[in-house]
C-alpha cells in the first residue's frame, strides 16, 4: 500500500470475502491515506438458499466497511455455474438471481448505499441474455451498473460497437466503471486512450450523457502483455493518461 500512495492514487477498490479483510484493510489504508470509496465482493444469486446466504454475506461486509472506511458503492458480480466452465445459467436461475440482484440493491439502498452490477465476459453469451435480463428486471434504483469496459468488448468478440452498444442502453445506469486497454487483443502494461477500445470516444460519450461515473482503473496483465514498467511507474502512467482521457 506504501507503493501504491506513492504512485499518487488516493483511493482504492479492494476485493473483500469477508469482515475480517475489511478490518485488516482499514488502518492500513488511513495510515496511507487512501480512501476506499468502493469494494468488489462476489455473490451467488441464482439459486434460492444459496442467494439468501449470499445475500446476508454481503450486507454484513457492506455494513463493517461502511463504519470503517466509508464505503458508498457495493460492486458485484453474481458467480456463474463456474468460473472456468462455458455452462450458462438456464431461465429459473436468471429469474432468481434478478429477483436476489435487486432485493440485495435495495437492502443496500436502505443503508445509504448503492449496489453496482458488474459483469465479466460469460455473461455475454447466448446473446448476453443473462446481462440483459440483470439489467431489465431490476429496478435502477436498486441496482446501478458497474461498465467494465474490457470485458463487454471481449465477451462480445472483441467487439467495440458491442461497448458503444451497450453504453447506448444502458449508460443512464453507470455508477462505476472499470478501465483497462488491449492492443491486438492482449492487456497492455498501462492504460492508453487508443488501442482495442476507443477511449477517447468512451469519454466523450459519458460527457454527452451528463454522466460522471466512478472511475476504477484495473492493472491486468496476462501472459503476452508487455512487461517494461515498475509497479510504481506503471500506476502513475495509467494516472497521468486517464486523468487526461476523462478530464478527472
Amino acid at each position: 500500500m506504501s507503493e501504491y500512495a506513492q504512485s499518487g492514487f488516493q483511493a482504492f477498490e479492494p476485493s473483500f470475502e469477508s469482515v475480517g479483510e475489511v478490518e485488516k484493510l482499514a488502518p492500513i489504508v488511513k495510515k496511507h491515506g487512501i480512501a476506499v470509496p468502493s469494494f468488489y465482493v462476489n455473490s451467488l444469486l441464482h439459486e434460492i438458499d444459496a442467494g439468501k446466504k449470499s445475500i446476508g454475506q454481503v450486507l454484513t461486509i457492506a455494513e463493517i466497511a461502511q463504519k470503517l472506511l466509508g464505503t458508498t458503492i457495493i460492486v458485484t458480480n453474481p458467480s456463474p455455474i463456474n468460473w472456468n466452465g462455458s455452462e450458462n445459467k438456464n431461465d429459473p436461475q436468471l429469474e432468481e438471481q434478478a429477483k436476489n440482484l435487486n432485493q440485495l440493491g435495495l437492502e443496500l439502498r436502505k443503508m445509504g448505499m448503492t449496489l453496482a452490477y458488474h459483469t465479466h465476459d460469460m455473461e455475454m453469451r447466448a446473446g448476453a441474455r443473462e446481462f440483459h435480463h440483470m439489467m431489465l428486471n431490476t429496478d435502477p434504483a436498486n441496482v446501478t451498473f458497474c461498465m467494465d469496459v474490457h470485458w463487454i468488448y471481449r465477451g462480445s468478440g472483441n467487439s467495440q460497437l458491442a461497448v458503444f452498444d451497450v453504453l447506448k442502453l444502458y449508460g443512464q445506469r453507470i455508477t462505476e466503471m472499470h478501465i483497462r486497454q488491449s492492443k491486438d487483443g492482449i492487456w497492455t502494461e498501462v492504460f492508453a486512450e487508443n488501442g482495442d477500445v476507443n477511449y477517447h470516444q468512451v469519454a466523450d460519450e459519458l460527457r454527452k450523457m451528463g454522466i460522471a461515473p466512478h472511475i476504477v482503473m484495473e492493472q491486468c496483465l496476462e501472459k503476452q502483455s508487455p512487461n517494461v514498467h515498475n509497479a510504481i511507474d506503471a500506476h502513475q502512467e495509467d494516472l497521468k493518461r486517464a486523468t487526461q482521457t476523462f478530464s478527472l
